[in-house]
Order: structure tokens, then C-alpha cells, then sequence
């Protein structure tokens, strides 16, 4: 009988102890908080740097696309990614500068940062935009495209 109520305990404690539930953490994105506005020049060098690296998108231009984006990242650029990135993007849709300022990233350095947003989209705020992060030296750091429901 001893033998009986053991196993009995130790298939119970297994069942208890497979049943709880894991903890999941919600994290809620917050809003892009821009500090200080690029000056004119800087947003057109950046502009620039952003409508080649749209146009090597566009064209699938894998060397180029890694020409123009940081070296921090280049190395992760894969044709996944590309794709990802294309399929994010709009190209029939002219895209022209909503914001600019700087961004303080999670090393606590602080980027440049233009968001986009589509010529024929006249909400405020925009519906959908693209946040691009920039080095100072212009070349890409980061894309990230914002769509509404």
C-alpha cells in the first residue's frame, strides 16, 4: 500500500508541477520621442541616403543595400531581410518627410532619426510611417514601418 501512495505522490506532484502557468511579460511599445529637430542639410543628406537605399530595395540590389547601411548591421542583411524590408515599404506610394530629430538608443547613444510618411496620406498623425534611424556620416542604422489598424 506504501508503495501505491507513493507513486500515486510522485505522478501528482509531476502533474501539479507541469501545470503552472508561465509568467508572460507584456511590454507596450511606447511612442518614438524625438529631441531637437535636424537642421535642413542634415535631413537633405539624410533624405538622400534613404531614397538610394529605397531605389536598391526596389531593385533588389543586395551590394548596394549593404553599401548604404551601417557596419553594424550589414552584416545581417540577408535576403530574408531584404525581402521583409521591401515588403514594408510602398514603392508606388511617394513617400516625404513628416519628422526629424534625434533618438536616444538603448546604449545610450543618440541617433538621428527622419520618419516618413506617404504623400497621400493626410491624417494627423500619419496612418502609416517609416522611422529610419541614421549614423551622423548618413549611412542607414535602422528601418522600422508603422502601420495602423
Amino acid at each position: 500500500m506504501k508503495k501505491i501512495l507513493f507513486i500515486g505522490a510522485f505522478f501528482a506532484f509531476h502533474w501539479a508541477v507541469s501545470q503552472q502557468k508561465s509568467s508572460i511579460k507584456i511590454v507596450e511599445s511606447k511612442k518614438i520621442e524625438l529631441t531637437s529637430e535636424l537642421s535642413k542639410d542634415k535631413v537633405d543628406l539624410y533624405n538622400q541616403a534613404f531614397m538610394k537605399f529605397v531605389a536598391a530595395l526596389k531593385s533588389s540590389d543586395k551590394g548596394k543595400i549593404k553599401m548604404l547601411v551601417s557596419d553594424k548591421i550589414a552584416y545581417y542583411m540577408s535576403d530574408d531581410i531584404i525581402s521583409k524590408l521591401s515588403g514594408g515599404i510602398s514603392f508606388e506610394r511617394k513617400m516625404e518627410v513628416y519628422k526629424s530629430g534625434y533618438q536616444k538608443l538603448y546604449e545610450n547613444e543618440t541617433y538621428p532619426i527622419i520618419q516618413y510618411k506617404y504623400a497621400d496620406d493626410q491624417q494627423d498623425p500619419p496612418r502609416d510611417m517609416i522611422n529610419v534611424i541614421f549614423e551622423n556620416d548618413g549611412k542607414i542604422l535602422g528601418v522600422k514601418s508603422e502601420y495602423a489598424e
